[in-house]
């Protein structure tokens, strides 16, 4: 019992500093995007291969606001089926901003290859396909240009330290969230037990037990507060409480928290480890399957998997590959026959680059 409540307190540290890496990094995209009114996702080039690239390029951005600007440009004929594959191809959704935290070097070299891949792919889609675009539709639920931000700011109030005179409850709840995340990582609150076996598999392969990083991010953190503290209280409640709060911290929590759980407690009770490394085959096609599903979440397993040192890179490549996060959802409320098509593409070409990588040793 002992044991099983250490290895509980050590999921949740690490499940609230993953959650809270995630937020950070959530916001600071916020921030780039409201700053440049939505021109980083609407300058579209006039060739069919730029569209692709863009299409990648749009696939890459963590989070969901790029799928859900190529989505939208899709809808409205601004973007080709093939640079639509391409986003989804090049897109890991929330995940993302997790391997990001849990193994960057990792994700930096995986985000590498889902770009070149989504090019590649998108290209011969589009040579081998007829212009294929759904009817325009008048707007998508989901993205958000913020190009009306600065006429909100105009109208009301701009951004400044004087909106810290009237602070609402969310600005409040936000502030204080993120001045104790700080001080939690610039203590070292939410580092590794190194000595407990459990976690021993999570200790070598990821970053969060090195002070430095996690100063890194304590640092990175200050600009968030700054952002906080001078935003409009549009911005504070429509965007960064509803948008990215509301709509993302418990989802990311939960799901964090469950992964590490389920793979924890195999790891301790189970030989599990031993099942899966005899097992890989099966688990890149699940890792395909389960990438199908356009929800974040789901992919969070596969994560944690690879960074515990469970399955190889070609599982996770496979389901990074496969899976999109939920920017595929206003795809299919607006276009269901593309939005299959695109998923049986996807899944075709993550079977392929995983079982290639696998068969190589990668």
């Amino acid at each position: 019992m002992h044991d099983f409540i250490h290895l509980l307190l050590d999921v949740l540290r690490n499940t609230f500093l993953i959650t809270g890496l995630v937020i950070i990094m959530m916001l600071l995209i916020e921030f780039i995007n409201i700053r440049s009114e939505g021109r980083l996702f609407t300058k579209l080039s006039q060739h069919r291969f730029g569209q692709v690239v863009l299409g990648a390029g749009l696939g890459i951005i963590p989070g969901c606001m790029g799928g859900f600007a190529a989505v939208s440009m899709y809808s409205h004929k601004l973007l080709s089926f093939g640079g639509l594959i391409a986003m989804m191809i090049a897109s890991s959704g929330d995940e993302a901003f997790v391997m990001l935290a849990m193994i960057p070097k990792q994700a930096l070299v995986l985000c590498g290859m889902l770009f070149a891949v989504a090019i590649l792919v998108g290209w011969i889609v589009d040579l081998l396909s007829k212009k294929h675009n759904p009817k325009s539709v008048c707007c998508n639920d989901g993205f958000q240009i913020h190009q009306d931000e600065h006429h909100h700011e105009k109208a009301s109030e701009k951004a400044g330290l004087k909106n810290l005179r009237h602070a609402s409850a969310e600005r409040i709840a936000l502030l204080l969230g993120v001045v104790i995340f700080i001080i939690a990582l610039a203590f070292g609150l939410l580092e590794h037990e190194h000595e407990h076996e459990a976690v021993e598999t999570l200790s070598h392969v990821n970053v969060f037990d090195e002070y430095w990083m996690n100063l890194f991010f304590a640092i990175v953190s200050l600009f968030v507060v700054w952002f906080i503290a001078t935003a409009n209280e549009h911005i504070i409640k429509e965007h960064l409480w509803e948008h990215v709060i509301r709509k993302h911290f418990l989802t990311i929590f939960l799901w964090t928290f469950g992964a590490l759980l389920v793979i924890e407690l195999g790891l301790h009770y189970l030989d599990m480890e031993s099942w899966i490394n005899s097992n890989i085959p099966w688990m890149i096609l699940l890792a395909v399957l389960v990438g199908i599903i356009p929800e974040s979440g789901p992919h969070m397993l596969f994560v944690t998997l690879f960074a515990t040192g469970m399955v190889p890179f070609s599982v996770l490549l496979a389901s990074s590959i496969s899976q999109d996060g939920h920017a595929s959802l206003p795809l299919l409320a607006e276009s269901k026959v593309s939005f299959v098509k695109a998923k049986i593409i996807n899944a075709f070409v993550a079977a392929i680059f995983g079982y290639a990588c696998f068969f190589i040793g990668f």
